[in-house]
């Protein structure tokens, strides 16, 4: 989280808070994020977070309502880090460079999921299974994204690249469903014989040609 957005904190009561009440509320989403990699979001409790915490229920509930409330929060933050992926889609996507965009693109977008993949599992769960908290915050974490590949794309469609009537904007949601997919399950198919790295290398040729307009050359 960034500094600015830790100085707007506030409890439950609408109360600003100081850096050792920000303390103990990231402790308290740390041990959610932990114990979210070991069971599903119905098995979690407040007492078990807030004694691995090292503090009490009453406080837990200081900083937040529910459990779901808190793991929206770490949601959020997730999203915080999609800037950086949304910046990498402006590189070159010419013949040249456009397959070392790809997979950038494809890498940072797997470093994020890596680094929040429990809490995006769920957030991924909850919103496909209905909870309109979930889905808002799943898709504020990939509009820009969107906007900005389907841009990419009407970019490669003026240059005569790619079919005038394809949808950029579907094209681009495409995408990012593969993308996730990718991260979320990479390594399902290694038992199959395919890694995690042939997997990556796939999305970001597929995500290059949607792109582009153009097939990758092999190496």
């Amino acid at each position: 989280m960034s500094g600015s957005a830790a100085e707007g904190l506030v409890d439950q009561s609408g109360r600003p808070l100081g850096p050792r009440a920000q303390g103990t509320r990231r402790r308290l989403l740390d041990e959610t994020r932990a114990q979210l990699a070991e069971r599903s979001l119905r098995d979690l409790s407040v007492v078990e977070i807030a004694r691995r915490a090292g503090t009490s229920p009453a406080t837990f509930y200081q900083y937040f309502k529910d459990v779901i409330e808190a793991a929206l929060c770490l949601a959020q933050e997730a999203a915080e880090e999609m800037p950086a992926v949304v910046a990498l889609v402006d590189g070159p996507w010419d013949e040249a460079r456009g397959l070392e965009t790809a997979r950038a693109v494809v890498k940072r977008f797997v470093q994020l999921w890596q680094a929040h993949h429990a809490v995006l599992l769920l957030r991924n769960l909850a919103s496909d299974q209905g909870d309109e908290r979930f889905r808002r915050v799943r898709i504020q974490t990939h509009q820009a994204l969107l906007r900005r590949i389907a841009g990419r794309i009407d970019e490669s469609k003026r240059a005569g690249r790619l079919p005038e009537d394809l949808v950029s904007l579907a094209a681009a949601a495409s995408m990012v469903s593969l993308l996730e997919r990718l991260a979320a399950h990479q390594r399902g198919l290694e038992p199959y014989g395919v890694s995690s790295e042939a997997f990556a290398e796939t999305a970001a040729r597929i995500l290059y040609q949607t792109v582009s307009g153009r097939v990758a050359r092999a190496a």
